[in-house]
């Protein structure tokens, strides 16, 4: 099929093309559509859920475990959220490196990658293999980073990723040692990428002056990303270990969480490790997924306008019943950073920022924020059971609250997301290896194809 004005040197020209594609539009609505009994005759688990909304059990992991609830004589129960990293609870974590003044991302990334907390001597020797491979390979920001700028940060960050199979002498090689050294090197190299990919985004799209600093050997990774982000390279010590607390929370999940499983299925078919870390980067992305905290952002910032006392209770739940109704924000009827697929009573993520994130607030003049994030976690539940007639049991998830946090530390909305994939990055790359060491059986789950056989017809019979 040849373009119009047989030019394709540079793209198709689509000015002359939108008109015939426009043609096409109904054609695809009808191959797309499937009637809605169609599930429920098969028994087909939408979103691999059950009925309930518990997932279905698709393998067994001893990396993290997400609980909210608790199945009692076949109902959810609802229960206070707990989040594990290989059987320690992440806020007995959290509240320890507070105890002992020590940040905690590196630690957490090695109790992930092989499974015991680590001695002093070993912490060393891991942080240091992380210095070793922060830099990103010579001319790796030129070549890759700099080439075809995207207003996709996260679609940036994928393609560097992607890309680092270039620059591996032994790319394929899928020995627990490899995939241990390429994981290590990812982890450490992913703040860097994110951070000069925002440089460049700026620079190429906002016409920002572009600043491109590298990271210090002896600063870890909440301070190196500030520092390579930052056009000064300054950061307070504060600001440091809140970030710190942020990459801890969000570094695991469980291997249910969709990134986690899309990298799971990636690797179950042998592919090389840059293959599936980039693939879960693509499922963070989304909306429904780790784009949720842009979401929460673009709420606040709505509601903040829409109300005129954000401080009246009765003003706030107005509005968050419009929300629900989809005649305000976006329209979707979604309240963002309210309600968790697995956690009903509490987030433990959430709990933790909030906690940690309160005297910042105070500090950096963001109380006003503050508090209202407070009201719309507190005043949902009653609103959305009343408009649903429900008593669902919701609570406020991590993404409430990490958008403030980031916001104070001066941290732009376009890098939510790319902070978000550069804490799960360990967690991601523990749940490959342990499904290419476990598994080895390709994930191929069934669909039923209900579209019944059909005779070809010739091309002028149609």
């Amino acid at each position: 099929m040849q373009y119009l004005n047989g030019n394709n040197s540079n793209g198709n020209n689509f000015k002359d093309v939108s008109g015939l594609l426009d043609k096409f539009i109904d054609v695809a609505e009808d191959a797309y559509s499937i009637p809605e009994q169609a599930f429920d005759s098969y028994r087909v688990k939408r979103g691999l859920r059950e009925a309930d909304g518990t997932g279905v059990t698709a393998g067994v992991t001893k990396i993290g475990n997400a609980h909210g609830y608790i199945i009692y004589e076949g109902e959810r129960v609802p229960t206070e959220g707990v989040l594990e990293y290989r059987g320690y609870n992440v806020c007995d974590l959290v509240e320890n490196y507070a105890a002992e003044g020590r940040y905690g991302f590196e630690e957490c990334t090695y109790l992930l990658f092989f499974g015991e907390l680590p001695t002093r001597s070993q912490l060393a020797d891991f942080c240091a293999l992380l210095d070793a491979y922060r830099r990103l390979p010579p001319r790796f920001t030129e070549d890759i980073l700099m080439k075809a700028p995207c207003r996709s940060l996260m679609n940036k960050i994928a393609t560097g990723v992607l890309a680092l199979y270039a620059y591996d002498e032994n790319p394929d090689d899928t020995s627990l040692a490899n995939m241990l050294r390429q994981s290590i090197e990812i982890t450490a190299r992913l703040p860097v990428i994110a951070a000069h990919s925002y440089a460049i985004y700026k620079n190429y799209f906002f016409d920002r002056s572009l600043h491109l600093h590298y990271p210090r050997p002896d600063l870890n990774t909440a301070q190196n990303f500030l520092r390579v982000l930052r056009s000064d390279k300054s950061f307070a010590e504060e600001e440091a270990r809140l970030l710190d607390l942020c990459l801890v929370l969000h570094a695991e999940h469980g291997g249910g969480n969709n990134s986690s499983f899309a990298c799971r299925v990636l690797s179950s078919t042998e592919t090389d490790t840059y293959s599936a870390i980039s693939a879960a980067i693509g499922s963070l992305k989304g909306p429904r997924h780790g784009g949720a905290n842009i979401k929460v952002e673009e709420m606040f910032e709505n509601i903040k306008t829409n109300v005129p006392n954000p401080k009246d209770d009765g003003q706030i739940s107005d509005y968050l019943l419009k929300i629900l109704k989809g005649e305000a924000n976006d329209g979707s009827g979604l309240i963002y950073g309210m309600g968790h697929a697995v956690y009903t009573l509490s987030d433990p993520r959430a709990v933790m920022l909030k906690r940690y994130a309160k005297s910042l607030a105070e500090k950096k003049g963001f109380l006003d924020d503050f508090e209202l994030l407070e009201r719309i976690e507190r005043l949902t539940p009653q609103v959305f059971n009343e408009y649903k007639k429900t008593d669902k049991a919701i609570c406020a998830n991590v993404d409430l609250y990490s958008g403030l946090v980031y916001r104070m530390l001066g941290i732009p909305v376009e890098l939510y997301t790319p902070l978000f994939a550069v804490a799960r990055v360990a967690g991601w790359c523990a749940h490959r290896m342990e499904e290419y060491v476990t598994a080895r059986r390709i994930i191929r789950p069934g669909y039923k194809c209900i579209e019944r056989p059909r005779q070809y017809k010739p091309l002028d019979e149609r």
